[in-house]
């Protein structure tokens, strides 16, 4: 099963990037191309990824599964990225993570064509950083179709500081 080789397949980093945290590194799912493959499938088979207009990857690991998945499906890729780091007229906003603050950017002209979104990113933990996007995308009017993310720490409770459709693959409570 799917579910059970990405858990095995998860590494744990007590204490970082910071005392407290359990790390959840999902770098090994990329060493096997087999395993990121049937993930990214399984991933791209939700009826959603068929309505969207496009996927608004987030900053960094994000990118890894929403540009696989941006292929798959055959769906423009945008970026949500750290302050400065995109060029041209951006959208910003502030968000607080579970280890502190920082500031995600998305550059206007890259969203302005499209309506209905679908975001992508490698974990959902406080929701803060999903909340970030959902907030900059509906301040342009945007539909958001749903949050796409490898693992939930449900224990966090992010999914339901947020007010959209929440699918992630495995949940840590």
């Amino acid at each position: 099963m799917l579910t059970e080789r990405l858990k095995n397949t998860i590494k744990d980093y007590p204490d970082f990037p910071k005392k407290d945290i359990l790390f959840k590194d999902i770098s090994p799912i990329l060493s096997d191309p087999e395993l990121f493959s049937n993930l990214i499938d399984k991933i791209a088979s939700y009826s959603f990824f068929n309505e969207t207009d496009a996927i608004v990857a987030i900053d960094a690991r994000g990118f890894i599964f929403g540009s696989a998945i941006a292929k798959t499906i055959k769906k423009p890729l945008i970026l949500a990225r750290k302050k400065n780091k995109l060029p041209g007229l951006v959208i910003e906003k502030s968000y607080g993570l579970e280890y502190g603050n920082d500031k995600l950017c998305i550059q206007e002209s890259a969203i302005s064509p499209y309506q209905k979104f679908v975001i992508v990113d490698d974990l959902l933990a406080t929701g803060g950083t999903a909340n970030c996007i959902i907030e900059m995308l509906k301040m342009k009017r945007k539909e958001i179709l749903a949050l796409s993310v490898i693992i939930e720490l449900t224990f966090l409770g992010g999914s339901e500081k947020l007010d959209i459709p929440v699918f992630s693959e495995i949940q840590y409570s």
